[in-house]
């Protein structure tokens, strides 16, 4: 789940290591603190919170938001990780929990955090980015770079992650969905809750014969085909995880519109993204990247590498 050494056997065999999350002392970054250290309870995992900084300013940050009473002259950055070590604490005091103060990037800071991490949490926007995006440049990157699975938690979730008691998880196929059929096999187990496996379809296009002739279009076959190699996708990690409750949903339309839809009703969605080796750039896709920017749950984006 951490290193693309082994590939996608990695999904199984980092579960132990620690979830980690990535604060700046933001709102957006305490949602996702909360998310983080209730999903690590959950999963019986602990807990690393990962703060960067580029200089040692001693100035109140603009958009610091963990505490008001930060007198100037303290570091921000300490304080900043002192103060969101306390909050995990507070909130989960059973809870083992790490903070590490990084000096550089945040982008930099947190994909070398996530090569020995189960799994990676940012909020959806940090201090420095403007209002009006819906997703920030830093988890953006992150979810577009990461070599174990990153969890968006949006400005719109609620901390709570157990609402539904509901995962779902978009299948494309079950050669490039399988870290993502895993991994969300894995949490549902740990939850102890159903797994909505969702794979979208589209009627095949009528040709010009068939127009010309009025014949029937024949999209009733597309749905059992869909259904089959959904079962396909599922049918391993099924078998591994016989206590989850898996529900099969072939649904007619677009991935992004058929996910963003049955969003709404779940505590985390759960995709493949597709990853090169040797291969640099951002590698989201257009469907994972409308998720990040419009799902009503948190997303987390799981590494499939190629």
């Amino acid at each position: 789940m951490s290193d693309t050494s082994g590939t996608n056997k990695k999904v199984v065999e980092t579960m132990w290591l620690p979830l980690v999350v990535g604060v700046d002392g933001s709102a957006s970054s305490l949602r996702a603190l909360d998310w983080a250290v209730d999903e690590a309870a959950r999963l019986a995992l602990p807990l690393k919170i990962v703060h960067a900084t580029m200089t040692d300013d001693r100035e109140p940050a603009c958009g610091l938001e963990i505490g008001a009473e930060t007198p100037c002259g303290q570091d921000i950055a300490q304080h900043v990780i002192d103060a969101a070590r306390e909050r995990a604490r507070t909130h989960r005091p059973d809870l083992k929990v790490t903070a590490e103060l990084v000096c550089g990037d945040a982008v930099t800071a947190l994909l070398n955090a996530g090569r020995n991490a189960s799994a990676l949490v940012t909020g959806a926007r940090g201090r420095g980015e403007l209002k009006d995006l819906l997703l920030g440049s830093v988890s953006l990157v992150v979810a577009a770079r990461a070599q174990c699975p990153v969890v968006v938690v949006r400005d719109g979730d609620l901390p709570s992650a157990d609402r539904y008691e509901q995962i779902l998880l978009g299948v494309a196929d079950a050669e490039s969905s399988s870290a993502a059929v895993r991994f969300a096999f894995e949490v549902a187990a740990a939850r102890g809750c159903a797994l909505d496996a969702v794979m979208a379809w589209h009627r095949p296009p009528r040709t010009s014969i068939s127009k010309l002739l009025d014949l029937p279009r024949h999209e009733d076959q597309q749905a059992p085909r869909t259904r089959v190699l959904l079962d396909e996708a599922l049918k391993q990690s099924a078998g591994e995880f016989p206590s989850v409750d898996v529900h099969r949903i072939v649904e007619e339309g677009s991935a992004r519109d058929v996910l963003l839809k049955h969003s709404e009703a779940t505590d985390l969605l759960v995709v493949g993204a597709q990853r090169r080796l040797n291969r640099s750039g951002l590698h989201l896709g257009r469907v994972n990247h409308a998720l990040l920017h419009y799902a009503a749950c948190p997303v987390a984006l799981v590494p499939q590498w190629n």
